[in-house]
């Protein structure tokens, strides 16, 4: 098996392309030991000293590391962790992860659609190349509630993101949009 990474734009973080589906459709991030019960990769990763968050995207691991640790020491450990639970044979993840309740007003429902349909088409595959995810929570008097996951969560450059590209995109097709904001 050979596992192809790829740097991404925060620093701690380095995305894994096993050359397999992960997840095949949708996405799940772990940023404790403790949520991770559901998935037997996610707790062979998190067994390793150093690594602070595990994002398990369609064909891809995104590993966050702790500050004090090095790429060079951890990437080799994480390697060898993905490839061994390809060989164990197990799944990915266990049962259903739960996905967090999205707030809006049934009246926004249109409003709503449309700017999920800008985040599934034009934002979501810009993000996944850098090793994350951006999922809508919610909308509220103007306001664009969306989740950062993976290696957007934390980066430097997710606040310019949100409201340089993303911001400016939504509120140009839909003029209902007064803000974006990271919960």
């Amino acid at each position: 098996m050979f596992i192809q990474t790829e740097h991404t734009p925060n620093p701690a973080t380095l995305k894994f392309l096993p050359g397999r589906d992960v997840m095949g459709t949708g996405t799940v991030h772990f940023v404790t030991a403790d949520e991770a019960v559901n998935s037997p990769m996610a707790k062979r990763l998190f067994a390793i000293d150093g690594v602070d968050g595990v994002f398990l995207g369609s064909d891809f691991v995104t590993i966050t590391k702790a500050a004090d640790r090095d790429w060079s020491v951890l990437k080799p450990e994480v390697l060898g962790a993905i490839m061994e639970h390809y060989t164990s044979g197990q799944a990915v993840v266990e049962g259903d992860s739960a996905d967090a309740e999205e707030s809006y007003d049934a009246a926004d429902e249109q409003i709503v659609v449309t700017i999920k349909e800008l985040l599934e088409t034009r934002v979501r595959p810009a993000v996944a190349q850098d090793g994350g995810d951006i999922i809508f929570r919610g909308f509220d008097k103007g306001v664009v509630l969306l989740q950062m996951q993976g290696s957007c969560s934390g980066c430097p450059s997710s606040t310019a993101t949100l409201k340089m590209g993303i911001e400016n995109m939504l509120r140009h097709y839909v003029p209902e949009v007064t803000e974006v904001r990271a919960v």
